[in-house]
């Protein structure tokens, strides 16, 4: 076990370590969900509660199963099923206590399962070898910097509609643009606490 502070690992994955501006892992929902400030937020918050159940159980799954029973060659398809198995009961709370923004998401909730984000969690969780609460530190901040990334990225998209953006940048373009920007500002954090 690596004998880092959870609380080093939590901030570091918000900002110096940021799953998605620093690993790119996650893009695809993220450019597409991020239209809307309340989309965005609704997607940040489930992706937030996916991302620390599944590091949770996945952890222990892989501690206490897969390593005992000697079948971690079994990793990935366990993983992807535990991420499967809580998208799918994700889905199921939204729907039923928030059937707008269940429908507002669309496609997008149920593509949680293949958001490589919350699976790059659970392998970065293995290969940096943290104990469980440095796991569910790792995973919390993971989330939280996921959601504040979409959540930036959903305001100024928001606000550039109302500006006048060249034709050829509109659309993706400028929201490449923009995400590139965000990641050099969460790159300047790098020098402060940095996790590997």
């Amino acid at each position: 076990m690596i004998d880092i502070n959870p609380i080093v690992i939590f901030i570091a994955a918000i900002f110096t370590s940021n799953i998605l501006l620093t690993n790119f892992l996650g893009m695809c929902s993220f450019l597409s969900v991020s239209k809307e400030v309340e989309s965005s937020f609704g997607l940040g918050m489930a992706v937030i509660f996916v991302t620390v159940i599944t590091a949770a159980i996945n952890y222990v799954v892989y501690y206490k199963i897969l390593i005992p029973f000697d079948i971690i060659y079994l990793q990935y398809i366990v993983f992807i099923i535990v991420i499967a198995a809580t998208v799918q009961l994700t889905e199921i709370l939204v729907e039923r206590f928030s059937p707008a923004l269940y429908y507002s998401l669309g496609i997008f909730l149920p593509l949680i399962t293949v958001n490589c984000a919350i699976f790059g969690v659970a392998l970065f969780m293995i290969i940096r070898q943290y104990s469980f609460i440095q796991t569910i530190a790792y995973a919390t901040g993971s989330g939280i910097g996921w959601f504040l990334a979409i959540m930036a990225l959903a305001g100024i998209r928001q606000r550039v509609k109302e500006k006048m953006v060249p034709a050829g940048l509109q659309g993706a373009g400028i929201t490449l643009i923009i995400t590139g920007i965000m990641a050099l500002a969460f790159v300047g954090f790098s020098g402060t606490v940095v996790i590997q």
